[in-house]
């Protein structure tokens, strides 16, 4: 739920409000591409090739085109939930939580509050985690350069975890998704740049090696059992780079009509997806070319390219600066959440309701700061680089995540509210289309995190 304080309101004419009696949406198709892209591609991006390299030259891209796939129908599905009970014009519902109260009701909307709130929160654990890498991968790729690839060039990431997070209680005072077009747009361009560097520099490593390294079946392991924890684990992590539906509707929420949003969604959705199935196909695709059976499980990070050094450094000085807004992307509505639960239970309180607005400089947006979105916001950042710290594994938590809130969050829900919404009768050929949909999604989302958790217990015990 998106948050405005009495101030922010009390300032608003009437003739910059919507018939909602909210700010005036400036959102456009182009803003929510950035919004999307924004959110979708980012750490998980870095893992496609490891990801490719498990599950082979047939099933890996096959699988991020089904991913593609699946996303799409299930944003499409819920784009059309934003308004009810008509797609168009209907009331409003600003988050996917109210969605699901709206249509469904209370008692699934308690469980879809957790799993979303979760989702997110994992999230921004694992942005905190890969941008504590590539501040590492910077410093590093400097450290060979100087001393030579042989140089035991190690350190630890516990002080990049605390220094981003550090950055993240700065930009966490952003007061909504509204005020952080800009910092989606700038982070766009930071992904753009570091996925292009990533697929070049595997493409020209391609060329360079002659041959395309990997073969059809992946990279071999040593026994059945484990080849099948490291087909889940890649299967995780792929769900876990394309579903964004935790954030969609509030995305929505930022475009005006006409035309109608759903429209504008299902349009920019499509525009988003094709362009990032774009780069994961490439990012992973001449990853593995690149390094066959040595793939790295992060691909800029991993140290399989060392020169040009710069270059490695400037495409993780992008993922840096694209996590610091994915991260809010993702924390904003967990923001807006707790304080409107907050201003709700406690209306009176001064602490509450007091703000203050604040220019800072260089800053393209008055902050508008109180007590509660300052100690709050902290706590939260603060909680979410401790879990980070405590769980620092890069591929096991992106599959544990990916697929904790996949069949959930991106197909049931949205199919489910889908049936409601147009009134889809039982057994009709859609909705045993849609049925079958979503349970093979929930049969390999808990094959896959049934792996992914393996991952991490053993990661953990070594």
């Amino acid at each position: 739920m998106a948050v405005y304080s009495s101030l922010e309101i009390a300032n608003k004419d009437d003739s910059c409000e919507e018939d909602d009696g909210r700010p005036k949406r400036t959102g456009t198709i182009w803003t929510c591409n950035a919004h999307i892209i924004t959110g979708v591609i980012g750490s998980g991006i870095l893992s496609l090739a490891w990801s490719t390299a498990q599950l082979g030259w047939i099933a890996g891209p096959i699988s991020m085109v089904s991913f593609a796939i699946v996303t799409y129908v299930s944003a499409s599905l819920l784009s059309d939930c934003y308004r009810s009970p008509d797609p168009v014009t209907g009331i409003r519902n600003y988050t996917y939580v109210d969605a699901v109260n709206a249509i469904l009701g209370p008692k699934r909307s308690w469980l879809c509050y957790y799993l979303q709130y979760l989702s997110m929160f994992g999230g921004c654990v694992a942005y905190v985690i890969t941008a504590s890498i590539s501040i590492g991968a910077i410093h590093r790729s400097n450290c060979y350069h100087k001393q030579g690839h042989e140089a035991p060039c190690v350190f630890g990431d516990t002080f990049y975890m605390l220094l981003f997070g550090a950055i993240q209680v700065v930009f966490s005072q952003i007061p909504n998704f509204h005020h952080m077009e800009w910092l989606s747009i700038v982070a766009a361009i930071m992904s753009f740049t570091y996925a292009t560097i990533g697929f070049s520099l595997g493409f020209f490593r391609v060329i360079e090696n002659g041959s395309i390294m990997g073969s059809l079946g992946g990279v071999p392991q040593a026994t059945t059992a484990q080849k099948f924890w490291k087909i889940c684990q890649a299967v995780g992590d792929i769900a876990f780079a394309y579903p964004y539906t935790g954030i969609l509707l509030e995305i929505q929420d930022t475009l005006p009509s006409p035309p109608a949003e759903n429209k504008t969604m299902k349009e920019a959705s499509k525009i988003a997806i094709s362009v990032t199935t774009f780069f994961y196909l490439f990012c992973g695709c001449f990853g593995y070319a690149a390094f066959g059976n040595q793939t790295p499980g992060n691909l800029l990070t991993g140290f399989g390219f060392y020169e040009p050094y710069w270059l490695i450094d400037l495409a993780n000085v992008c993922i840096i600066v694209h996590l610091v807004g994915g991260y809010q992307v993702f924390s904003q509505p967990v923001f807006a959440f707790i304080e409107g639960w907050l201003e709700e239970k406690f209306p009176d309180s001064e602490f509450i309701n007091r703000s203050y607005t604040v220019k800072v400089p260089f800053f393209p947006t008055h902050l508008n700061l109180s007590l509660l979105k300052l100690r709050a916001r902290t706590l939260y950042v603060v909680l979410t680089t401790i879990v980070a710290m405590t769980f620092p594994y890069f591929n096991q938590v992106l599959g544990v995540l990916g697929t904790l809130s996949f069949w959930p969050l991106t197909i049931y829900f949205p199919v489910q509210m889908y049936f409601v919404q147009l009134k889809v009768e039982a057994w009709t050929q859609k909705w045993i289309i849609l049925q079958i949909f979503s349970i093979v999604c929930f049969f390999v989302s808990t094959v896959a995190l049934i792996g992914c958790f393996q991952g991490i217990i053993s990661a953990k015990l070594e």
